[in-house]
């Protein structure tokens, strides 16, 4: 077999069977450092992705309203005069979006938009008997909307079937009113319009104050709850890439006019913090690899010094400086190579043992971590160049070795 490999080969993997347990040792410590980058990275895409669903799964990525109504002054001044005036804000109507359907569709049509669902909402109270609770209308056209927030996920009772007589409430705040599937409830708004209802379904958002404020009816019933009959109180947006949504909000408000609010703007806080947890994840990714990087040029500059006379026989016998630098960058590819794969297989370990030891209290797991093969082939790639340009050092220091010089010691 060995006689199909190249002389250099031959060599590098003769050296490192020689050196059995110093190999194995930093082979060891590539494969720690490498099932280290494999599962922080599996555990942090996992977390990430458990953090958006969470956050996201109840939102858009983007809003779009209609402006603000701005004070505009009745006269300018002219050359060599002063006005004196003062400007107020006017009060802001309910936010209205006229036309809708046409700004829908021209939002639709960007590559940039996957999803545009209109959406009704206002003020409203439940009136129960005696009991008025206050409850945020949302009137929604769910074949669109359901593309957006996930409600038939969220269904605990009932169905999502929403018709011009139906509506869908939380869990709490059908706790808190004491009612049942199939009951009648009256909704009015804060205009005096009002509407008789059935619960078809009942949803929990993952929010006590969701499930306690929110009630999804059908769009053309809240148009005339609230008063917006042929408007919309907002478009609601979802993009490819949710990082995005805050380059696409101003593009859209800069060709629409329209106001745009990204979930980035308004969730800044929680924006910032996943950034922060990317960059220390990422720092700590760095130092591992430098880690790795060091073992596996410290073990070879080792090397350099007790194998001096082989390799000044080695010059002797007439191998050249570029086949000693070859053993040596090949000893450090093989080295990256062999700990990366060790390190996947442990990485896969330990994601085995997370999702068995970190279980909400129901017993379902804390959040789903996936080892892609994507991850480990990148993070082979990764090890075996480490080891690559950690054996450069060693490897042209051997080259440089004088046969007489290395063979006397």
């Amino acid at each position: 077999m060995n006689s199909f490999l190249p002389f250099e080969w031959i060599v590098a993997v003769r050296l490192l069977r020689e050196g059995r347990i110093q190999s194995l040792f930093i082979i060891a410590g590539v494969a720690i450092g490498v099932a280290v980058i494999v599962f922080m990275s599996a555990l942090l895409d996992g977390l990430q992705g458990n953090l958006f669903k969470r956050v996201l799964s109840s939102q858009p990525h983007i809003v779009l309203e209609r402006p603000r109504q701005a004070a505009r002054p009745l006269a300018l001044p002219r050359a060599g005069e002063t006005l004196l005036q003062a400007l107020q804000t006017p009060p802001q109507r309910i936010s209205a979006i006229d036309q809708w359907q046409k700004m829908r569709d021209e939002v639709q049509r960007r590559p940039d938009v996957q999803t545009v669902s209109p959406v009704a909402s206002g003020p409203a109270f439940i009136v129960r008997g005696e009991v008025n609770q206050a409850v945020s209308l949302i009137g929604i056209d769910p074949d669109s909307y359901f593309r957006i927030v996930p409600l038939p996920e969220k269904i605990i009772a009932g169905s999502t079937r929403l018709t011009g007589n139906d509506m869908l409430v939380g869990s709490q705040l059908m706790d808190d009113l004491g009612v049942q599937l199939g009951d009648k409830l009256r909704l009015v708004s804060a205009s005096g319009a009002g509407l008789t209802l059935t619960i078809t379904g009942v949803f929990d958002l993952g929010s006590r104050a969701i499930n306690e404020r929110n009630v999804y009816v059908l769009l053309a019933s809240a148009q005339s709850l609230v008063n917006l009959t042929g408007s919309v109180s907002r478009l609601e947006v979802t993009v490819p890439e949710p990082f995005d949504a805050e380059t696409v909000a101003n593009a859209i408000t800069r060709d629409t006019g329209l106001k745009a609010l990204s979930w980035i703007a308004s969730n800044n806080q929680f924006f910032l913090g996943l950034n922060a947890q990317t960059m220390s994840s990422q720092l700590i990714r760095l130092c591992v690899a430098l880690s790795v990087a060091a073992g596996i040029a410290s073990v070879l500059v080792v090397s350099v010094v007790q194998r001096s006379r082989d390799i000044g026989i080695l010059r002797a016998m007439g191998g050249s400086r570029g086949q000693v630098r070859r053993v040596f960058l090949i000893q450090g590819a093989l080295v990256g190579l062999l700990g990366s794969l060790m390190g996947s297989a442990l990485a896969g370990l330990l994601v085995l043992g997370w999702q068995y030891v970190a279980k909400n209290p129901d017993g379902t797991p804390l959040f789903p971590v996936v080892l892609n093969l994507s991850l480990v082939l990148w993070a082979s790639l990764l090890a075996t160049l480490t080891g690559l340009v950690a054996a450069v050092t060693p490897a042209v220091r051997a080259a440089r070795l004088e046969p007489v010089e290395a063979i006397r010691g």
